[in-house]
């Protein structure tokens, strides 16, 4: 068959129909901006002519109403095709996921199939035992010989005690005595000034008796 009929075509893909799609909505807007501007400027006209020539301002206006039913089938055109490239996009993706969720499971089924669960509970187990040996050998290790055996707690608490008891008075003696307490005394007047003034006074007053006794 392929001998008369020539091959077969291939089926496309969901990229080239997204990207058909894709060509015609941006050749349908163009085409729908061009149709807008001319549907605009016979507006204009059938405006100009309103008054003027009544039958220029029809043919204008159904000329209009010509372009205007034309932007609405490529509007509705176009609506279309973008809900077809929403609805590809998004089976690809789910096709994709799909895929890669596939993927992933063969590889796990081919991982757990050189699995046993009784070899890895085995396992688990053979590494805690070595954990816990490790644990006490570390321990074992670790611990110093000889040292602190003969101690004796009660000894030591008490020699504790001695030396914070020591601290404690070394504290209290270093502390200075308080200041003591002294009232504000007011300041007393000093009356000396007084007395010499008064003794002057005196010695003028016996000048002046004995001048008039002469």
């Amino acid at each position: 068959m392929n001998l008369f009929f020539g091959k077969a075509k291939a089926k496309p893909t969901a990229k080239d129909s997204i990207i058909k799609l894709r060509e015609t909505l941006q050749m349908l807007e163009k085409r729908q901006a061009f149709l807008e501007t001319k549907a605009e400027n016979e507006y204009k006209i059938a405006k100009l002519n309103a008054t003027k020539n009544k039958r220029v301002a029809l043919m204008a206006l159904k000329r209009k109403k010509a372009f205007d039913q034309q932007i609405e089938k490529i509007s509705g055109a176009r609506m279309t095709m973008e809900t077809q490239v929403m609805a590809i996009e998004t089976t690809n993706v789910n096709l994709e996921a799909m895929n890669a969720m596939k993927a992933g499971a063969d590889a796990m089924k081919q991982i757990h199939g050189t699995m046993d669960i009784n070899k890895v509970d085995q396992t688990m187990d053979e590494i805690r035992d070595q954990m816990d040996i490790a644990n006490d050998i570390s321990d074992a290790i670790s611990k110093p010989v000889g040292f602190g055996e003969e101690l004796d707690e009660d000894e030591l608490a008490a020699e504790l005690e001695e030396l914070e008891q020591q601290e404690l008075d070394a504290k209290i003696l270093d502390t200075p005595s308080p200041a003591l307490y002294t009232p504000n005394v007011p300041n007393v007047p000093n009356h000396e000034p007084v007395r010499a003034l008064e003794e002057e006074d005196e010695v003028e007053l016996a000048k002046l008796q004995a001048s008039m006794a002469l």
